[in-house]
């Protein structure tokens, strides 16, 4: 959440990474209709940049402008320009604590693909709630952010902080664990997104019987202390992995064919459609990339991870 001082009113760039699950432990719903999670964030070195700047030199603005720029796997036309985006939300939230305006002119470059399971729209969450202070130098605690972050979204805390984490409650609960390991991604985005209240439906349906605890994540946190790609494959495990694939079952197609090609372990990320696979380095990374590229995946990136959380990268008075 640290980064570089700002001048009030200087454009503040800062980056947010997407998120995957390497455990994602589903238990029933509660009361309140989420569901309680057991899960293991990490973050990957596949970001987006969020710009924020006074609307007019100068003068800091009372409304906030989105506009959207993005890289040709991210369909920007699916990410909303008014109150329904989460940046909006949070300029809205700041403005609340501070009791006053939150405003300005918000650009979001956009790397991670929309509905991918990749948590994007939290990622830019997280990162307006850094910008927006800095630009109007509010001077937020960390605390706050954390706490404005979960009203937010169940993995805007985690955007915040970024690294490997234990996140508990619907999610939102972060707490960072040891990883000792550098870890090799290739991540391969769906053309068409998978909603996530969609997912969680199918799972209940699937899973009637969900025990009301989800299951633990201590396996997988020790795997992640070995720092050996081999332990850390076996333990990924990832409760809504099959409701995913029973509603799109290319996506079990495309973990039979990565593992085919040599991955070490494949799995829809999160909610999906977005599916992971985890590699030994980043040569077989690049080599299992090729590979499925050229047996027909149109879009296929390679990340490492972990890496920070929203952070930022450029300041200007």
């Amino acid at each position: 959440m640290g980064g570089l001082s700002a001048t009030r009113g200087g454009p503040v760039t800062v980056r947010a990474a997407a998120k995957i699950n390497l455990h994602l432990g589903v238990g029933a719903p509660r009361e309140d209709g989420f569901h309680p999670l057991t899960t293991v964030y990490q973050a990957i070195g596949l970001c987006d940049d969020v710009t924020a700047r006074a609307s007019v030199a100068g003068v800091e603005a009372d409304t906030l402008g989105i506009e959207v720029s993005a890289s040709d796997w991210v369909d920007a036309a699916a990410v909303p320009l008014d109150a329904a985006n989460l940046v909006h939300r949070a300029a809205v939230a700041l403005g609340e604590l501070h009791d006053r305006p939150v405003g300005g002119s918000v650009l979001l470059e956009k790397s991670i693909p929309v509905a991918g399971g990749l948590a994007g729209g939290s990622a830019d969450a997280a990162a307006a709630l850094v910008a927006l202070d800095r630009l109007h130098d509010l001077g937020t605690s960390d605390d706050d952010l954390l706490r404005i972050a979960a009203d937010l979204g169940s993995d805007v805390p985690f955007s915040l902080i970024g690294g490997t984490a234990l996140g508990t409650g619907r999610g939102e609960l972060v707490e960072p664990v040891g990883d000792n390991g550098t870890w090799w991604w290739v991540v391969v985005p769906s053309d068409e997104g998978l909603g996530t209240p969609d997912v969680y439906r199918h799972f209940d349906r699937m899973r009637p019987d969900a025990p009301a605890e989800p299951p633990p994540a201590d396996a997988l946190l020790g795997a992640l202390r070995t720092g050996q790609p081999l332990s850390l494959a076996r333990f990924l495990h990832n409760d809504l992995g099959d409701a995913a694939i029973d509603l799109r079952p290319e996506l079990g197609d495309l973990i039979v064919r990565g593992e085919s090609e040599g991955a070490l372990r494949g799995m829809v990320s999160g909610s999906g459609p977005t599916v992971v696979f985890l590699c030994e380095s980043s040569d077989h990374a690049r080599d299992l990339a090729g590979a499925l590229m050229r047996t027909g995946s149109r879009v296929v990136l390679v990340a490492n991870g972990a890496v920070a959380g929203a952070h930022v990268v450029r300041a200007h008075a």
